[in-house]
């Protein structure tokens, strides 16, 4: 479903709104209220006061006008138009808002007025008012300004028309002062205002900001930070709730350090029985069952040699061949158990004979190279490196379809690193995603001994196995 224009619109200015932090949020609405609270208290009072001064002009204006036909009646009946122009200089003297005045007969002819050298042109017949009617108002612009016009009958209309031009310059100064008042005013409360805001933005950011910090080291495994708690507001029951929740995380993360500690134990433990048992094993199967099928093949070639029966000799040739074969089958199953030339001749030679054997089984070229500087690594680095190599070569092997293959195992100045590169087919992250490589064993061999395993590989790209273990610096200085 679609959304309308007026949706996206909505849609993207929370987008924009959502993207600044609090402090702007507040100050932003302060700033905007009071300046709409302001502007529309100014309008109104603007349009009021505008509203009412125009009232009060338009009354003065009928009353100023209203005594002068009134006291024009005598000069125009004795036709004293001197006395008449002195009453309309004199009104417009004492009234500053009165900008022009002139008397009409009943016919419209101009008897006085109060402009200096010629009367506009269409003014004279611009109002007019009936005998009958009180008076009549016009509000008209002269390009100066509006101009309010006020005609009012002389006699009931029998002797003339007395009108008067009140400007609305004064109510236009007026307007300007008090809007600048309001103006200064606005400023003033908006001053008021930014200051209000600014310290309730520091009321309300300072606590948010150290929840954000206390986050951050939360997330990043800190579980010691705390908040306090600044005001028994929601704030204050937020910074309370996060400390309940780190005290929670810290125990749990306790608990996950003793678990793991133990995991670690046992695995090592596991691992060293293996081991060990493996020792025993591969120690058996030499120093017992190897001798047992070699004395066997002795006796079966003394009797091949001293029996006259042809059908005998056959058989012992034969039975000789297969005790050679199982006793090959026997060393070679010792030598994967546990190579004794690991314990007595260490890694270097160990990798050596692995790579020996590998090669010779699966008919893949590999180049090794063996760095340690003369001296041996701790037993259980090198039993780690040696099985770790030895899983990657068989899963070489198994399944990268690979011509070629490098491994090298290099001592540092604190770290042991062993790299087995193969350029073969590459590895498919759903392998990795559900260990079907025992890449999960690799690994927790690697992190038993606070080192880590990375693999790098792409689809037809080859695979890259990288192993890092740290060792004692006096152990990895160079001979």
């Amino acid at each position: 479903m679609t959304k309308s224009y007026g949706e996206n619109l909505l849609a993207r200015i929370w987008i924009v709104i959502g993207a600044v932090s609090v402090r702007v949020k507040i100050m932003g609405i302060v700033i905007i209220g009071t300046l709409m609270l302001s502007v529309t208290l100014a309008l109104q009072m603007r349009a009021s006061v505008t509203r009412l001064m125009n009232q009060q002009l338009e009354s003065r204006g009928i009353s100023i006008t209203r005594d002068l036909a009134a006291r024009a009646t005598d000069e125009i009946l004795v036709n004293d138009f001197y006395d008449l122009r002195q009453l309309l200089v004199e009104t417009q003297a004492n009234n500053p808002d009165v900008i022009y005045a002139f008397v009409l007969d009943p016919n419209g002819n101009i008897l006085a007025h109060t402009f200096g050298e010629g009367f506009p042109v269409g003014l004279a017949s611009a109002n007019w008012v009936e005998p009958t009617q009180h008076h009549h108002t016009l509000l008209f612009d002269s390009g100066q300004g509006l101009v309010w016009d006020i005609a009012v009958p002389i006699f009931n209309g029998r002797v003339g028309t007395a009108r008067i031009g009140l400007s609305e310059a004064a109510i236009a100064k007026n307007i300007f002062i008090l809007t600048s008042q309001v103006l200064l005013t606005t400023i003033f409360v908006l001053v008021i205002g930014l200051i209000a805001a600014a310290f309730l933005v520091y009321l309300v950011s300072r606590p948010i900001t150290e929840l954000v910090a206390a986050t951050r080291a939360v997330a990043q495994g800190d579980f010691t930070p705390r908040v306090r708690r600044w005001a028994d507001d929601e704030i204050g029951e937020l910074a309370d709730a996060f400390n309940a929740m780190t005290s929670e995380l810290a125990r749990s993360d306790e608990i996950r350090r003793e678990r793991e500690v133990l995991r670690r134990q046992l695995l090592e433990g596991v691992i060293a029985a293996q081991e060990d048992e493996r020792r025993r094993i591969s120690r058996e199967l030499h120093d017992s069952t190897a001798q047992n099928l070699t004395s066997l093949m002795v006796g079966l070639k003394n009797m091949d040699t001293i029996c006259d029966n042809a059908q005998v000799r056959v058989q012992a040739q034969d039975l000789r061949a297969i005790t050679g074969q199982v006793l090959e089958d026997v060393h070679n199953i010792a030598f994967q158990l546990r190579p004794t030339v690991l314990d007595d001749l260490g890694l270097p030679a160990a990798i050596e004979r692995l790579v020996h054997e590998w090669q010779k089984r699966c008919q893949i070229s590999v180049d090794s190279v063996v760095h340690l500087g003369g001296k041996r690594l701790p037993e259980n680095v090198e039993t780690a490196l040696y099985r770790i190599i030895q899983e990657a070569l068989t899963n070489v092997s198994r399944h990268a379809h690979a011509r070629s293959v490098s491994v090298l195992v290099e001592r540092r100045t604190n770290e042991v690193v062993a790299v087995v590169e193969d350029n073969g087919k590459g590895l498919d992250p759903a392998d990795l995603a559900v260990d079907r490589l025992g890449v999960a064993g690799m690994r927790e061999r690697a992190e038993l001994l606070s080192g880590k395993m990375t693999i790098e590989s792409a689809p037809g790209s080859g695979t890259s196995l990288f192993i890092q273990i740290p060792i004692p610096y006096t152990e990895g200085e160079n001979a």
